[in-house]
């Protein structure tokens, strides 16, 4: 599963391949059965939820019994974030880097600041601790200090909720991607009642070797004797675990609440001031066609004044009369026809302030849009940012090393010229060496030789003397 550890596989014996049972065997159809059907893909996160389940089961009921609060060196807890690293990385994908192919949680460990605001505080922690050299390390230390906040549950919460973005990480038969992941962040949430006072800072987290020790979750005799105070416990604890989950639905539902109360008074705001100006353009209107009928009275009276005018001459003026009262109707129809032009006028200005009322309506949708966009492109441009920093970062480490590594070799090369010569040098002393000692031999044996014939007739201890001079 990545970077040294795999997840444990324990499977049945018609899974391991020991060969199909024939026809006629007692186990051929129990074979046939379940040898067939088992994935194991499934059994591993079968196996890793079993786990996973223990560990919990047994550090809550190890910590009730000796005191809630618990360090890092504590088995259980030790045990506990073993299995946690094994669940993380169950179908990680292999994440192509500069050096190397590997495999990493931290990448969707560090994916949860995006997610859960709160969860910012914790992975600026991990990153500015010195000690950590390696993603591995980050993201254990990432869990011990989730876990001291008792915020682990809520923190991988929010991460099984984006599948899309899960994807990114693991392979679609991964734990995280199924229906087992949030079992898990469902069982971690009995997590909460447990004290925890871990020192991250000092501890080597990048070496350590993350190993399963399955003789701490098998039981003895001597344990079933205990069943029924465990069970006492867990009931107790689901009892709390319901009252802590309980008051969180509630806390939510009281902000959720106080946000629609906030955003109602908002909207009742925005429609205050719109009836405001909607009754402004109302008493504009109706001064309007008080005018209008002001006016109109005005031309009946003028009118009325004419025909009594005319009624006093009528007898007189009959001919003019009638003249007059020709041009008296066009004046009423030109009056009307005013009337009918100002109620049309009217009615168009209703209808361009409902109009207005929408664009108004469409330009402050259109704003919130364009600020949800620009918020999404800061993100995204600091998370750019924050990479190109990382591989500058390891383009430098990487010339500085090439340097080192260039000046060490000249060095080298340096010092072996220098021994070749001082071994040429003491290569040809040597050959002088040996020539001259077979010169001095063959001058001596000449001599020997010599000695022998002028002194044949001498005694003959002085002949085994030259002989022996000779060799």
């Amino acid at each position: 599963m990545g970077e040294g550890a795999s997840a444990p596989r324990w499977r049945g014996a018609a899974s391991r391949g020991g060969g199909r049972p024939r026809s006629g065997s007692p186990g051929a159809a129990v074979g046939s059965r379940w040898g067939a059907v088992k994935d194991p893909t499934a059994v591993e996160r079968a196996n890793l939820l079993n786990m996973a389940k223990l560990s919990i089961k047994g550090l809550i009921e190890s910590a009730l019994s000796f005191g809630r609060t618990l360090d890092s060196d504590y088995p259980p807890l030790q045990q506990f974030f073993v299995v946690m690293e094994h669940c993380l990385k169950h179908g990680l994908k292999v994440r192509k880097s500069f050096l190397s192919y590997n495999k990493t949680i931290w990448g969707p460990l560090e994916l949860v600041e995006k997610l859960y605001p709160e969860a910012e505080e914790i992975a600026a922690s991990v990153r500015d601790l010195p000690g950590l050299k390696t993603p591995l390390g980050r993201a254990r230390a990432w869990l011990r200090l989730a876990l001291m906040q008792k915020k682990m549950a809520d923190y991988l919460r929010c991460l099984i909720i984006q599948r899309d973005l899960l994807s990114e990480f693991y392979e679609y038969h991964a734990l995280m991607m199924e229906e087992e992941g949030a079992v898990i962040v469902g069982l971690l949430v009995g997590l909460n009642v447990i004290d925890a006072n871990l020192c991250v800072k000092g501890e080597d987290l990048d070496s350590q070797v993350g190993v399963i020790d399955f003789s701490m979750y098998l039981k003895n005799e001597d344990d079933i004797g205990s069943k029924e105070r465990n069970v006492q416990i867990a009931a107790i604890l689901d009892q709390k675990n319901y009252v802590e989950e309980l008051n969180r639905q509630l806390n939510s539902t009281v902000s959720s609440l106080h946000a629609r109360v906030d955003s109602l008074e908002k909207s009742n705001t925005k429609l205050i001031e719109e009836l405001a100006i909607a009754k402004n353009n109302i008493i504009k209107l109706q001064e309007e066609n008080h005018q209008l009928r002001s006016e109109n009275t005005l031309i009946l009276m003028k009118t009325q004044h004419h025909l009594e005018v005319t009624k006093v001459d009528v007898e007189a003026e009959l001919q003019t009369y009638r003249h007059s009262r020709q041009g008296l109707d066009e004046m009423y129809n030109e009056a009307r026809r005013q009337l009918r032009e100002e109620s049309q006028l009217r009615q168009d200005i209703e209808n361009e302030l409902m109009v207005q009322v929408s664009m108004k309506h469409e330009i402050e949708l259109a704003m919130k849009l364009l600020e949800k966009d620009i918020h999404e492109k800061q993100d995204t441009l600091i998370g750019l940012r924050q990479q190109l920093d990382e591989v500058k970062a390891i383009n430098i480490e990487m010339y500085q090393k090439l340097q080192v590594s260039d000046d060490a070799m000249k060095e080298k090369n340096e010092i072996v010229s220098r021994l070749e010569d001082k071994t040429n040098q003491i290569t040809a002393t040597m050959k002088q060496l040996e020539q001259s000692d077979k010169d001095l031999l063959t001058q001596t044996r000449t001599i020997a030789m010599s000695f022998v014939k002028c002194a044949s007739n001498e005694a003959q201890h002085q002949y085994k003397l030259v002989k022996d001079i000779s060799f």
